[in-house]
């Protein structure tokens, strides 16, 4: 279910020497990497859009009778204008001689630079430096990210059952915790759907990631794909920065989806997809984006109802619901 992402170990290496694209080639897929080759600046950013790669090795001149680097500096900040979010590094590659160049390549945003002949070893070395630190930048990025999103769903982490019916239903919820299947917790308002949902995910092989929980309910009509998907820098008018989605910042952990029952029906044909392929793209970009989340969901609604009346989309309902919990309301658990 997962595409390379950032930190795939993918170089893309962009030079107009069929030699130079060949040697980079051997040398890295030895090393354990993946290699992707363009021979343009046009055919880079054409397969940066199919694939976005951890990092990119990109020449300065690419016509013969050039030696300005400016193809370089343009390709340069094309990717940084399509793909700043990415943290992806970015290393010039210039001869011998040729100094200045990749000095102004650097003033201009450049993560580094090499010249040519390359010494393997030393060349490693600045590639494995520049993925650790892209890896480091995108993960303060989500960690600033999801404590935002902690703020804005903070609530009490204990849980205290002490009915026969809830304790009942707790130990249901520890043996399906181990699963990675989706989970549709029903009940009332104030019957505890949120807390056995963190619980679920305390209890599950999920318990060191990311628990990510959005109120369905809350998201305005018009800003909901920005919401569960993001957004691209100046993808409207208030997107002065790019930002990741809830489904991007839940990858490898649990989306929680409180109150999914007051979801719109062309919001649920998003939410449909996402759930099915783990694809989706941000607001503003044509790049398809993948990610693998467990999904719990809660509703305090009567989805079979919804569904017979048309509010609710049948495959939708199934797609959330392959196991169900029903909390007792607290009239049911007087004890």
């Amino acid at each position: 279910m997962h595409m390379k992402k950032a930190d795939s170990k993918t170089i893309l290496v962009v030079d107009d020497q069929q030699d130079v694209r060949e040697a980079l080639r051997l040398m890295l897929t030895s090393e354990g990497f993946a290699v992707a080759l363009a021979s343009t600046p046009e055919q880079a950013l054409n397969k940066m859009a199919d694939e976005v790669p951890s990092l990119v090795l990109f020449d300065m001149n690419y016509r013969r009778d050039t030696t300005s680097g400016q193809e370089g500096l343009d390709l340069l900040h094309a990717m940084q204008t399509k793909y700043a979010d990415d943290a992806i590094p970015l290393v010039a590659m210039t001869a011998w001689g040729s100094i200045d160049l990749a000095v102004n390549a650097v003033k201009q945003g450049a993560s580094d630079f090499i010249e040519k002949p390359w010494e393997n070893q030393r060349l490693l070395s600045l590639i494995r430096t520049q993925l650790e630190r892209s890896k480091a930048t995108r993960s303060a990025a989500k960690l600033g990210a999801l404590n935002r999103i902690q703020r804005e769903n903070s609530q009490a982490k204990n849980f205290v059952a002490e009915s026969k019916a809830m304790q009942k239903l707790l130990e249901m919820a520890h043996q399906i915790a181990q699963s990675d299947a989706s989970i549709l917790i029903t009940g009332d308002n104030g019957s505890g759907k949120s807390l056995i949902a963190e619980q679920i995910h305390r209890w599950s092989p999920l318990v060191d990631a990311v628990f990510v929980s959005v109120n369905m309910g809350s998201i305005p009509e018009s800003l909901f794909e920005a919401e569960m998907f993001g957004h691209a820098r100046g993808a409207f008018t208030d997107a002065i920065e790019a930002r990741a989605g809830r489904f991007e910042l839940a990858d490898e952990g649990t989306l929680f989806l409180d109150e999914v029952g007051n979801l719109p029906m062309p919001q649920q044909a998003k939410l449909l997809r996402v759930l099915e392929t783990g694809e989706f793209e941000r607001v503003g970009e044509t790049r398809t984006r993948k990610v693998r989340v467990r999904v719990i969901a809660a509703t305090n609604a009567d989805l079979p109802a919804m569904v017979e009346r048309g509010e609710f989309r049948r495959d939708l309902y199934f797609r959330l619901n392959t196991i169900e919990l029903n909390i007792p309301s607290l009239a049911e658990r007087r004890d």
